[in-house]
């Protein structure tokens, strides 16, 4: 009873400076990471239950906000600009994959090279949650903030057949049919989108109907849009596709249809979804971190620092090339891929169903990659923000001006004056 005092108590307390920390380095995953641990090694709230509880909101939680964001963004305006997150989703994650097996490869040459890439695999999921500072950070244009959001809400989809198809190699089930393999993966990644495009088009136009015969409100409006996203979410898995994929998508369309006719979308992301994402990093300290910790040795925390430090930005910086994208948006790019709840779940998927001599370091490096860099991109998130804003902001005044002077060439009159 304790515990669940200081958890409200705190929260409470939180919620009364988070508009006035947002603007600091102090970001609610760290705040919320840390309370969970401090209560967990107090034995003020059980790591049993925090264990058991953690799987289904954290789960709950990126399947609503996925939902939630996708429906804000600008689909038409994606469509125009879609190169960037397509760049990074179709060549940076496979790269980001092949980068960090090579590199694991150096730092654990005991393991087999199928156990390495798993955990290649697991790490190279990002998460907008612990990147909010950037992208609702207004400081930042619109078009870098919509990529990372895509992107982030893209990949942890696009890399769960991979993870599944290493996790039956290192389980050693040597009998795997690479066919059966591929009909998988192939499942996920189209059945997902596809239902997701259907249970967001039937969605908006059901909202925009029932608006229109003035047969809703906004408060069922939003239980209306919750209920999309766990329909996209659960309607995904039972045929077969990516749930996590079919909420985003779901969301995309959605939005799309009812061009901000619902409030909710806005309101509920700023609101209780932060408390969701909140609740998720809170239970994820409490049931995981202490013993990631305990675990953790240089080696761990090498493959860590080589996959936030090295893998990301250099995958990502690749596969920007021949785009338009500038040097500063590269480098801003490759180091705001944070690990978070995508990354936590994957893991504890995965842990029981291959050899403990791999399953247990794989949790624990996963575990310990999601609180270095809850602490690492929140630290950086606000200052880089602006810094990354003003300097796209000064070199966009820069090349207006080139243009003007450019465009203003002197009149030469007939005596030679201009």
């Amino acid at each position: 009873m304790t515990g669940f005092l200081i958890i409200c108590a705190t929260t409470a307390a939180f919620s009364m400076i988070a508009h006035r920390l947002s603007t600091t380095s102090l970001t609610p995953p760290m705040v919320f990471i840390a309370l969970g641990v401090a209560l967990a090694l107090s034995g003020l709230v059980s790591e049993a239950n925090s264990h058991r509880l953690l799987h289904p909101v954290a789960e709950i939680t990126l399947v609503v906000l996925l939902f939630l964001d996708a429906a804000q963004i600008d689909l038409a305006a994606l469509r125009k600009r879609h190169v960037w997150p397509l760049r990074m989703l179709l060549i940076g994650l496979p790269l980001a994959m092949v980068l960090g097996t090579l590199g694991g490869m150096i730092f654990l040459p005991a393991w087999p090279i199928v156990a390495v890439a798993l955990l290649a695999a697991i790490l190279s999921p990002t998460d907008a949650a612990l990147g909010q500072a950037v992208v609702t950070n207004s400081n930042v244009p619109i078009r870098p903030r919509r990529a990372l959001t895509v992107e982030s809400g893209l990949n942890d989809g696009l890399a769960l057949p991979v993870i599944l198809f290493f996790t039956s190699l290192t389980g050693a089930e040597t009998d795997v049919d690479g066919g059966v393999w591929l009909v998988f993966g192939l499942k996920q990644i189209l059945l997902g989108p596809l239902v997701g495009i259907a249970v967001g088009a039937v969605g908006g136009w059901a909202l925009l109907r029932a608006k229109a015969l003035k047969s809703t409100s906004e408060i069922y409006e939003g239980v209306g849009a919750l209920a999309m996203a766990g329909a996209a979410y659960l309607a995904a898995v039972q045929v077969g596709g990516n749930g996590f994929i079919s909420a985003f998508v779901a969301g995309l369309v959605f939005g799309a249809i009812i061009k901000g006719a619902c409030k909710f979308v806005y309101e509920f992301t700023e609101s209780e979804g932060q408390l969701l994402a909140w609740a998720s990093f809170l239970l994820l300290g409490a049931a995981l971190v202490p013993e990631a910790i305990a675990h953790l040795n240089v080696t761990m925390l090498a493959v860590i620092l080589f996959s936030l430090f090295v893998v990301r930005p250099l995958a990502i910086w690749l596969s920007l090339i021949g785009t338009d994208a500038t040097f500063m948006t590269r480098i801003f790019f490759g180091w705001f891929g944070p690990r978070g709840l995508a990354t936590a779940l994957f893991a504890l998927l995965i842990v029981e169903q291959i050899p403990e001599a791999y399953g247990d370091p794989i949790l624990h490096t996963a575990i310990n990659a999601v609180w270095i860099s809850a602490v690492l991109h929140g630290i950086t998130a606000a200052p880089a923000a602006r810094w990354y804003g003003n300097k796209i902001r000064n070199m966009g005044d820069m090349a207006e001006t080139r243009a003007i002077e450019h465009s203003a060439k002197p009149v030469i009159t007939r005596d030679g004056e201009g």
